[in-house]
C-alpha cells in the first residue's frame, strides 16, 4: 500500500482504510464518497471541502501546548492569540473558525480596513483584535469606534507618522469625554534578527515594517507626552512565515524579550505583551529527506515561554503575555482540493495505435518480436536491446531513411516494451528501473487551475501532499506530471526525481479517478487569480453529526461564466444581448436551430469554466 507520506504531513487528520483516503473523524467517511455525494448534487469540476473540526483541532493543540509549557515553568503571563485575516478571508472559513473558536477566546488580526470591519463584526465582545499594516486616519478611526464598541482591540504602529494620527484621532474621539475609551497600542520593532527561508525579508533592519530603536525611543517620548503611555499594551514581532528553523526565533525572542523588559523600567507600567507574530511552521512535505519543519509545537512553546521567563527574571520585570498571530498552522489542513482526472496523455501508447506495414524496416520488426516475447526472464535483455534500437531507428529518421509511421511505431513499442517490462520487474527497486520509469513519466490532464487553486506553488514553488482518492491497495507505478486545464506551460506541476509522485494507470473513459490536495487552507484561496478566468471551485463545508455521520453544508457553486466577466467589469447585459443578436439574425440558421442553438448557448453561460469529465462516463452515471 502507498501512503503518499501521510505518516509524514497528515498529523492523523486522514488515514488509509482498504483503498480509499478517509477523514479520521466521527464515523472515518471516505473523501471519494464525500465528493461523489457533491457531484450527484450536479456540481462538477474541481470541490474544495473545509473541514471544520480540523480548525478546532488546530486552536486547540496551539492553546493546550502552550498552557502546558507555562504550567511546567510555572509562567505567570497569559496566552492569548488571534487568527491573521490575510491567510484567508472566505466567509465559509471565517464563519467556522469563529464557531469552534469560542471557549479560547480566539480573536482576528486585520491589516486593511475590510479586514477590519470582518474582525468587528465577527469577533466577540472580549476577545482580542490585533491591527496591523498601514494605516490612515480612516483605518485608525475605525479602531476607535471598535474600541467604544467594547472591542478589545491594539492598534499595532508601524511608524512614527502612524503614532502622530493615533494622537490626532484620540483629540477628536476622546476629548471633553469624561471616560474616554481609546485601543490599546502595541509597537511593532524591527529586530536585527532575521528569518530564514522565502519570506526571510519580514524580519531584519532591512524589513518592511517596524520602528528602530531610536523610532522605538521617540515613540515612547511622544506616548508619555500625549498621556497615552499607558496605552502601550504590546511588543510585536514578526520574522517570517512558514518558520521552518527554530533559532532564528529564538534569537528575535531574545531581542524583543530585552526592548520589552528595557520600556518596562523606563516607565511603561502598562506594557504587558509580547507579540511574537506568525510563522509557526506547517509540514508539507510527502518525503522524510526534505521536511520543511525541524520543529515540534512543544518545541516552539517551551522555547517562548521558557526565554520570556529568563528575560524577565533577569530584568526584573513582569512576565508577559504571549501573543500569536499563526495563521497557517491554523487554516493550510482545513480544506482538501479534490479534482478528477481528464485524461492520461500517454496512453495513444497502445497495441492500437501501432500503423505497421507489411514490410517493416528490420529494427521495428524486431521492436514488434521483443514486445510479444517478453518475459520475466528476457526482460531486462530486451529492454536494452529496445532502448538501443530505439536511438539507432531516431538516427534513421533524421536521415530520411524511415518515415513517420515508422517513427510512430517505434515511439509506441519502445514504450510498451518499458511499461511491460516494468511490470514484469516491479519486485527489483533498482536504480536503473527507477530511471527507466522516469523516462516514461505520464502526462494527467486534471480539471482544475494551478494559478486558481495553488497559486504558491506557481509562485513560490511551494509543494503540497498530492494523493488518489482511492485504489491505495494497489502500487502506483506511474511516474506522474499533472497538468491543469489552463493555456499556461507554468500550470504543470512536473515529476521530480528527488521528490517524485506515482499515480496508477487508468482508462479514464471506463472509470473516475480523482486526486486530492492537502493542506490548501492557508493563502491559496485568498490569492489565487482568475488566469484564463478560472474563478474560485465549488466549496462545501463537513460537519458531523451527534451520530458521527457526515454532513454537507454551506455549498457554493464555483461562479458561471456570466459572473466572473461581471467580476471584470464587462457589460454582461451588453454581451447577453449581442449573442442573442447575433443568433436571431444570422441567415445561416433556421428557426428551430435558432432557437435550439439559443437553448444551449443558455445553458452554457449558466455553468462555469472547469471542464466536464468524458462523455462516456457522464452517460454512465
Amino acid at each position: 500500500m502507498k501512503s503518499f507520506g501521510l505518516d509524514i504531513w497528515g498529523d492523523d487528520n486522514f488515514i488509509i482504510q482498504d483503498d480509499t483516503i478517509n477523514v479520521n473523524h466521527a464515523s472515518k467517511p471516505s473523501l471519494i464518497s464525500i465528493t461523489q455525494e457533491i457531484r450527484e448534487k450536479g456540481y462538477k469540476g474541481p470541490l474544495l471541502l473545509r473541514f471544520p473540526h480540523l480548525i478546532e483541532k488546530q486552536i486547540s493543540t496551539l492553546f493546550n501546548t502552550f498552557n502546558k509549557a507555562q504550567k511546567e515553568f510555572n509562567y505567570k503571563g497569559e496566552f492569548q492569540a488571534v487568527f491573521p485575516l490575510k491567510v484567508n478571508q472566505f466567509p465559509n472559513f471565517v464563519h467556522a473558525l469563529m464557531e469552534v473558536s469560542q471557549n479560547y477566546n480566539y480573536g482576528l488580526e486585520a491589516g486593511s480596513k475590510a479586514e477590519l470591519i470582518i474582525a468587528m463584526t465577527q469577533t466577540p465582545l472580549g476577545a482580542p483584535i490585533t491591527v496591523n499594516g498601514f494605516k490612515d486616519k480612516e483605518m485608525i478611526s475605525l479602531c476607535f469606534i471598535a474600541a467604544k464598541m467594547g472591542h478589545n482591540i491594539t492598534i499595532t504602529i508601524e511608524g512614527l507618522g502612524e503614532l502622530e494620527t493615533i494622537i490626532h484621532v484620540n483629540q477628536e474621539f476622546n476629548n471633553d469625554i469624561e471616560t474616554p475609551i481609546s485601543p490599546k497600542i502595541g509597537v511593532r520593532i524591527r529586530l536585527h534578527s532575521s528569518g530564514i527561508g522565502i519570506w526571510a525579508k519580514s524580519g531584519g533592519y532591512s524589513s518592511k515594517f517596524g520602528l528602530t530603536s531610536t523610532e522605538l525611543l521617540e515613540a515612547y517620548e511622544m506616548l508619555k507626552k500625549n498621556d497615552l503611555l499607558d496605552s502601550l499594551w504590546m511588543i510585536h514581532f514578526h520574522i517570517g512565515s512558514q518558520m521552518g528553523d527554530i533559532a532564528p526565533l529564538k534569537k528575535a525572542l531574545r531581542e524583543a524579550g530585552n526592548i520589552y523588559a528595557d520600556l518596562k523600567n523606563r516607565g511603561a507600567t502598562a506594557l504587558g505583551a509580547i507579540n511574537i507574530g506568525g510563522g509557526l511552521a506547517v509540514e508539507y512535505s510527502q518525503h522524510p529527506h526534505n521536511q520543511e519543519r525541524n520543529y515540534s509545537l512543544k518545541e516552539f512553546a517551551n522555547d517562548v515561554i521558557y526565554l520570556m521567563q529568563e528575560i524577565s527574571k533577569r530584568k526584573g520585570v513582569e512576565e508577559p503575555s504571549i501573543f500569536t498571530e499563526s495563521g497557517r498552522f491554523i487554516a493550510a489542513s482545513h480544506s482538501v482540493l479534490v479534482a478528477p482526472v481528464l485524461e492520461l496523455f500517454s496512453q495513444e501508447y497502445n497495441e492500437k495505435g501501432l500503423r505497421l506495414k507489411e514490410v517493416n524496416p528490420p529494427l521495428i520488426q524486431e521492436l514488434y518480436d521483443l514486445f510479444n516475447s517478453l518475459k520475466r526472464e528476457n526482460a531486462r535483455e530486451y529492454l536494452h536491446d529496445a532502448l538501443d534500437h530505439m536511438e539507432s531507428l531516431l538516427t534513421l529518421f533524421d536521415l530520411g531513411y524511415i518515415d513517420l509511421e515508422d517513427r510512430s511505431n517505434t515511439e509506441i513499442l519502445v514504450n510498451l516494451i518499458i511499461k511491460k517490462s516494468i511490470s514484469l520487474l516491479k519486485d527489483e527497486d533498482t536504480d536503473e528501473l527507477n530511471k527507466l520509469q522516469d523516462r516514461i513519466q505520464e502526462k494527467y490532464l486534471v480539471n482544475f487551475s494551478a494559478f486558481q487553486s495553488l497559486p504558491d506553488f506557481w509562485g513560490l514553488a511551494q509543494h503540497f501532499p498530492v494523493m488518489p482518492l482511492d485504489k491505495l491497495d494497489i502500487k502506483p507505478t506511474n511516474p506522474a506530471s499533472i497538468w491543469d486545464i489552463t493555456c499556461d506551460s507554468d500550470g504543470e506541476i512536473g515529476f521530480n526525481r528527488d521528490l517524485p509522485l506515482y499515480l496508477h494507470d487508468i482508462d479514464v473513459s471506463k472509470e473516475e479517478y480523482f486526486l486530492a490536495f492537502f493542506l490548501t487552507g492557508a493563502y491559496q484561496e485568498v490569492l489565487g487569480m482568475k488566469h484564463n478566468l478560472f474563478t474560485h471551485p465549488t466549496e462545501a463545508v463537513i460537519t458531523f453529526d451527534e451520530d458521527g455521520k457526515y454532513q454537507i453544508e454551506d455549498l457554493i457553486e464555483a461562479q458561471n461564466l456570466m459572473d466572473v466577466l461581471d467580476d471584470l467589469d464587462y457589460d454582461t447585459n451588453i454581451m447577453d444581448k449581442t449573442l442573442k443578436y447575433r443568433i436571431e439574425e444570422s441567415d445561416l440558421l433556421g428557426k428551430e436551430e435558432k432557437r435550439d442553438l439559443l437553448g444551449k448557448l443558455y445553458l452554457y453561460l449558466s455553468e462555469n469554466s472547469y471542464l466536464k469529465t468524458i462523455q462516456a462516463i457522464d452517460e454512465e452515471h
